[in-house]
């Protein structure tokens, strides 16, 4: 991994402001941006407290939201990739900032392992949804086909993201069009957003088991 994140992290050349996803795999390349002769004149940007405690670690420095539409580039993790490139995220809870941030970036910049690279989703999407509306949701979920779940902790607590809304993974028998079930699942009251990601990253990294990693560009 530390390969693939010196290698990532070059890819800040000419940028000002940088987006930081969430989950390990961005841990990694944050931490490897210590070593960047230019990362004083940096402002970074994170989705996660998380994140944000490992870019403060190494005195990177946090910009605040208002610097969210001059992002550069962003650098994020996905939970699957499917074989148009589409994603799921949200496994970590940050889907709504991590979107926030990818729509805006000039640049996309996705690191996962090779395992998370799939011919079609086989897995749940994540849906942040308020308080208020989980039943609604849920509900409505069902009538689009969807067997949705309230994600918990371990003591059975719900899940409570940092923008304090709760998710519902949701499972489809299948996702033909990816953007349009973004745009049905979204019209939904009360969904705040979904872990559909259809923007087309600009790299995609692929993590293999040997150490070594393959870089997908377009």
């Amino acid at each position: 991994m530390q390969k693939l994140s010196k290698d990532a992290a070059r890819r800040v050349k000419g940028a000002r402001v940088v987006g930081l996803g969430s989950g390990s795999t961005v841990a990694h390349i944050v931490r490897e941006m210590a070593n960047l002769p230019n990362k004083g004149s940096l402002e970074f940007v994170p989705t996660s407290l998380q994140i944000k405690l490992e870019a403060v670690k190494i005195a990177l420095r946090i910009a605040d939201e208002s610097r969210i539409p001059d992002i550069d580039i962003v650098f994020d993790g996905a939970d699957q990739i499917d074989g148009e490139f589409n994603m799921i995220k949200g496994g970590g809870g940050a889907l709504l900032r991590e979107k926030i941030l990818i729509s805006a970036a000039k640049k996309v910049i996705i690191v996962a392992d090779e395992s998370k690279f799939v011919k079609s989703f086989n897995r749940s999407v994540p849906i942040e949804v308020h308080p208020m509306a989980r039943s609604l949701v849920h509900k409505k979920l069902t009538e689009f086909g969807g067997k949705s779940a309230l994600r918990t902790l371990d003591k059975g607590y719900p899940f409570v993201t940092e923008n304090g809304n709760v998710i519902l993974d949701t499972t489809f028998a299948s996702i033909p069009d990816p953007k349009k079930k973004e745009a049905e699942l979204k019209s939904i009251a009360g969904v705040l957003e979904v872990g559909l990601f259809t923007r087309r990253a600009d790299v995609y990294y692929k993590a293999k088991v040997d150490g070594t990693f393959e870089a997908i560009t377009f």
